[in-house]
């Protein structure tokens, strides 16, 4: 079976060789052309050469016969090798705009879990316990769970468990952070706040030195009442292992986008968080709301540019955060 990237490869060769057809028809055309201007001649000579050229005026004839069924057959490659090669773009763009749709999928089903990591480990007695007494014990059997957490999952750079009044009680690997306050965070007061899952856009964390998404859940009591917060690091290499795995060609791009546009992630990591996207018509429309779809555009340099485009649907309770996957194959 042929993979995406063979695929993508396979029509850029019928393109090609859709653009050789067209050369050959073209060469076809110049010679019907200089055939018809010899059969004119051919019967302007004939004219002149009266009864003794009427043989040679025959066969003129039946060289104009012959150069208008040639000039009508090329009229008709020309208009086959048009539907050719429009029907190959549209091969080439719907296959865009499915690796988009499938990209951001992948990474929203990522997610998904990862909010349910972050709801599942807050109800873990060892980090209510933590919260609720404040022991060297308890510090530890919190420490000690976080720990045993982070050998079994990879994705996560840290965890931190902070108090009601955003003091880290415990974490995983960096425990120089214990200590410090965290009440001034927007993970921290929006989670407060809203007493429910706070899921940050991508950032660079100092904290973690790294890019992240913190999924932080309110700790509570028996009775609802607020203890702390548990908040996660998730690494976000692992979404780059999602766009790095996805077929496109040498020349195409990949970038995963946030609700202003910003590139969050690509496989050009120069770009992240260095580069808005909103000058492409494609990126202006998933912004608007537009779901799913392509565009046919020039980038800054000129280059014309196939551009497919998907919007975050989200993965069960998982909403997303307005997030949309933009795909470009150079048409050049």
């Amino acid at each position: 079976m042929l993979d995406q990237k063979n695929v993508s490869f396979l029509l850029s060769e019928l393109k090609e060789a859709n653009k050789n057809m067209a050369n050959v028809v073209k060469s076809i055309e110049q010679i019907t052309s200089q055939t018809k201007l010899l059969s004119l001649n051919s019967a302007i000579e004939a004219a002149r050469a009266g009864e003794g050229g009427r043989g040679f005026s025959v066969v003129a004839q039946e060289i104009q016969k012959l150069a208008d069924r040639s000039s009508e057959a090329n009229k008709k490659s020309n208009m086959l090798i048009g539907n050719i090669q429009e029907k190959a773009n549209e091969v080439i763009a719907v296959r865009t705009a499915d690796l988009a749709f499938d990209i951001i999928d992948k990474i929203d089903r990522n997610l998904f879990e990862r909010n349910c990591d972050v709801q599942a480990w807050a109800t873990f007695h060892f980090i209510k316990n933590a919260l609720i007494e404040k022991s060297n014990e308890n510090t530890e059997g919190a420490i000690n769970l976080i720990n045993r957490i982070l050998d079994i999952y990879e994705v996560y750079y840290d965890l931190f468990l902070v108090d009601i009044n955003g003091d880290m009680v415990a974490t995983g690997r960096d425990k120089s952070l214990i200590g410090t306050n965290k009440a001034h965070t927007e993970w921290f007061k929006n989670t407060i706040e809203k007493n429910d899952v706070y899921v940050t856009d991508m950032y660079y964390s100092q904290d973690v030195k790294g890019y992240t998404i913190s999924y932080s859940c309110p700790v509570r009591d028996g009775n609802g009442k607020i203890l702390g917060v548990f908040s996660t690091r998730f690494d976000w290499k692992f979404i780059y292992d999602i766009i790095d795995n996805a077929k496109i060609s040498e020349k195409g791009n990949i970038y995963v986008i946030n609700k202003e546009g910003v590139v969050i992630a690509s496989n050009d990591r120069t770009r992240i968080l260095k580069e808005n996207l909103n000058h492409f018509k494609a990126v202006q429309a998933v912004l608007k709301g537009d779901e799913y779809g392509y565009t046919l555009e020039k980038d800054k340099s000129g280059r014309m540019q196939l551009i497919g485009y998907a919007h975050t649907k989200g993965y069960n309770a998982y909403k997303g955060k307005q997030w949309s996957v933009i795909v470009n194959e150079p048409m050049e």
